[in-house]
């Protein structure tokens, strides 16, 4: 027969989702499904957004000390660097070029010994390349003068050597001076002059700054060890760098900063994906939940379906009602949990703190951790892409019970009626 309502299926599916249920138990386990289907989705939204603000924070401070690519010549050192790092600096995607020296070596105060990785730098070039300039607790960076042997610390390097501006500490270098006395280490003295903190122990615990000639003289080079590059976007630094390194003559490599912490990075993604993959389990549980309630409903409407089926409804139709009806319920808690999971990413940095001051305890610690804010950067891919998944297991999980429903057979349910 012709229905009234086109399609009538969705009619039907929609009032089913609306009526007040005569078995309230039903009503209950609708309502549980959509709440866990909800805190699932805006839990996913939330967790992502935070580990994508730990992974911008993290990345942000490694590229303040860490340029977004070094070229390097092949066979030699760039004795003669100016040119070359003009002819890169015209190019319209670069910001900025700095020659740098790196070595490594050991710092002596006292009776106190730490090792170092020494960076040898021109002050005036450096900001171009990286935000150490700014990172200055103590002194100026400025204060590193050619010929004047003074030296820049990491906060926690100071701290472990016990020196402050104006000390004098020992650099033993790790090539060697041939005496009669057979071969002595170099050593030089040097002048704290200033104190940086970037926030990761890998470089406030273990790296100086020294004079790009001082460098020269203490390790015996004859020219930086390569230029540092900074692009006009981080992301796609590594084809930039390599784009503009093709027109440039002579023999240079290309290192970028994926290469230089690939194994950190990879690991942020995989902690990243796992913890996508963990979550989204919890959504699958939730969206499952819609099994049980479309079966209570399946076996509460076992007079209805028989009705529609004699009145002309194919098992397909009825199929579609209650797959209609399933979808419409895990739809419901998606939307709440997508809001509720945004407005929870958006407002993350002020909730945290609130509820730190409200039960006076301290999640992130600044003695402990190197980001002592809890960072968030809601990616609105993330969002359509963990609704467009929780919209599939509730798709899913509407299935087995409509094709059940399908399956009833009207006379043995008009049969006791």
């Amino acid at each position: 027969m012709a229905f009234m309502y086109k399609p009538f299926e969705l009619f039907v599916g929609l009032r089913y989702v609306r009526a007040k249920r005569r078995n309230h138990f039903i009503s209950f386990i609708s309502m549980i499904s959509m709440a866990g289907i909800a805190l699932g989705v805006m839990a996913l939204i939330a967790v992502l957004s935070v580990m994508n603000g730990f992974e911008k924070e993290l990345t942000n401070r490694i590229l303040g000390m860490v340029s977004h690519a070094v070229v390097i010549e092949y066979g030699s050192s760039l004795q003669d660097w100016r040119p070359v790092a003009e002819l890169i600096g015209q190019q319209p995607q670069i910001k900025g070029v700095a020659p740098f020296i790196e070595a490594e070596g050991m710092l002596v105060f006292n009776k106190r010994v730490k090792g170092t990785a020494i960076q040898g730098i021109l002050p005036e070039e450096e900001p171009k390349v990286s935000e150490i300039a700014s990172k200055m607790v103590n002194g100026k960076l400025d204060s590193l003068k050619a010929g004047q042997f003074g030296i820049v610390l990491g906060s926690e390097m100071a701290g472990t050597l016990g020196v402050g501006p104006g000390d004098k500490v020992t650099i033993v270098a790790p090539t060697a001076n041939s005496t009669p006395a057979g071969l002595l280490p170099r050593l030089k003295q040097f002048t704290v002059v200033g104190i940086f903190e970037i926030g990761m122990h890998e470089y406030d615990s273990s790296l100086a700054l020294i004079h790009m000639e001082d460098a020269q003289k203490l390790f015996r080079k004859d020219g930086p060890d390569g230029l540092r590059v900074m692009t006009t976007d981080m992301m796609q630094a590594p084809y930039i760098a390599r784009s503009v390194m093709q027109g440039i003559p002579g023999k240079y490599g290309v290192i970028d900063w994926t290469q230089q912490h690939a194994n950190f990075f990879r690991a942020l993604k995989t902690e990243k994906t796992v913890m996508f993959a963990i979550l989204t389990l919890i959504v699958a549980v939730a969206a499952f939940n819609i099994i049980s309630t479309l079966v209570m409903m399946v076996t509460d409407k076992q007079t209805d379906i028989a009705v529609l089926r004699t009145i002309g409804a194919s098992p397909r139709s009825i199929m579609a009602i209650f797959m209609i009806q399933g979808t419409l319920i895990g739809v419901i808690g998606i939307l709440m949990g997508m809001a509720g999971g945004i407005w929870l990413a958006l407002n993350v940095e002020t909730l945290v703190p609130a509820i730190e001051n409200l039960f006076h305890v301290k999640f992130l610690s600044a003695e402990v951790y190197y980001i002592s804010e809890l960072p968030s950067d809601l990616h609105w891919n993330d969002v359509f892409f963990i609704g467009i998944v929780a919209f599939l297991f509730s798709l899913l999980a509407t299935i087995f019970p409509a094709w059940k429903a399908a399956t009833t057979q009207p006379a043995e349910a008009l049969r006791y009626e």
